[in-house]
């Protein structure tokens, strides 16, 4: 039996993450009240707090950006050091 997994909208998360306060900082009861699981809701609640969740006022979009260019340069000197690994192999 697969598991279905769940997509949420970025509005949706940001909502969540805000009835968290409503609850007094209870993530537990917000997670109930919403139907979904108090670790997604955690989840969520710690990128916004970081402020990389869409649509909360903690989203910083320089940040996120800043953020894929790290990815995206990471995985380019991963290859480049495998490429420069093969090359002193075969010379």
């Amino acid at each position: 039996m697969t598991k279905k997994i769940r997509t949420y909208s970025a509005a949706f998360k940001a909502e969540a993450v805000k009835k968290i306060a409503d609850n007094k900082g209870n993530v537990s009861a917000t997670a109930k009240q919403l139907g979904i699981a108090m670790q997604t809701l955690s989840n969520w609640q710690n990128k916004a707090d970081k402020g990389q969740l869409i649509g909360t006022k903690e989203y910083d979009p320089e940040l996120m950006a800043i953020l894929e260019e790290n990815k995206r340069l990471k995985r380019d000197l991963k290859v480049a050091q495998e490429e420069r690994d093969i090359l002193n192999e075969e010379g």
